[in-house]
């Protein structure tokens, strides 16, 4: 501006409309997740993702455990309180099949400032996961819900609303997933799972990410409706014996 007028070069032009190229606000907020999951999304999901039993076999689980969940609630919620007041559940966003967000429920079995004292505690796990065996951020009443997997029992919830199933990988959290390869990917052709290969091979015991996913590839080749009973069935024989649990 000169003068209150405006300058302009030899070879100037006017801008109309059309040389406007829009540029979208996603475009240039969307996280890396979001960009990797459009990528994931050009590929077939397993057979087991969609396989019509398999959600059978999900929905009937689901009403049995939301059922004992329903009797186990009342005690738990008030020993919760009892030793460390503040919610019932933890909340938190994890990633599902193809890496879709959605939010995972458990009893809550840390502080309440859990996640802005992570950065604190070592993390004794390889690669992608976070494990400490003697966190603690765990109360006195969550170490004792998570040894018998009692935490888990509100993600039947998730497993009826359809985010996971009962037999599948460990739901990761996004900033575990925006840091995978396009192997690690592979791992998230399935819904992720209350129960897995991970876990009745060692589940707290394995602490190397690429053990682990090699037990989730080995499921989806292994799998079929009745390998899912049979993983089923393991677990709670695990379960009955308190094995592999912190």
């Amino acid at each position: 501006m000169l003068n209150g007028e405006p300058v302009f070069g030899a070879n100037s032009k006017c801008v109309t409309s059309q040389d406007v190229v829009p540029v979208r606000w996603s475009d240039l907020t969307r996280p890396l997740i979001f960009s990797r999951l459009e990528r994931q999304r050009d590929y077939a999901c397993h057979l087991a993702a969609t396989c019509v039993w398999k959600r059978l076999l999900d929905v009937m689980g689901s009403l049995v455990g939301l059922g004992i969940f329903a009797t186990i609630f009342l005690p738990i919620a008030i020993a919760i309180q009892l030793d460390n007041p503040g919610p019932i559940f933890f909340k938190q966003t994890r990633c599902g099949l193809k890496g879709k967000p959605f939010v995972l429920y458990k009893f809550r079995s840390m502080v309440v400032d859990a996640e802005a004292l992570k950065s604190a505690v070592a993390n004794e796990a390889q690669g992608h996961i976070f494990k400490n065996k003697n966190d603690p951020r765990i109360t006195g009443v969550g170490r004792f819900l998570r040894k018998t997997s009692l935490d888990e029992f509100p993600q039947f919830w998730n497993v009826l609303w359809g985010d996971m199933s009962l037999v599948g990988t460990r739901p990761p959290t996004p900033d575990e997933v925006a840091a995978y390869s396009d192997r690690h990917w592979q791992r998230l052709n399935v819904k992720p799972g209350l129960t897995g290969e991970w876990q009745i091979n060692g589940r707290s015991s394995v602490s190397n990410f690429e053990a682990i996913v090699d037990l989730d590839l080995r499921y989806q080749q292994r799998w079929s409706i009745w390998y899912d009973v049979k993983v089923i069935g393991q677990t709670v024989r695990m379960l009955l014996t308190r094995s592999h649990a912190y």
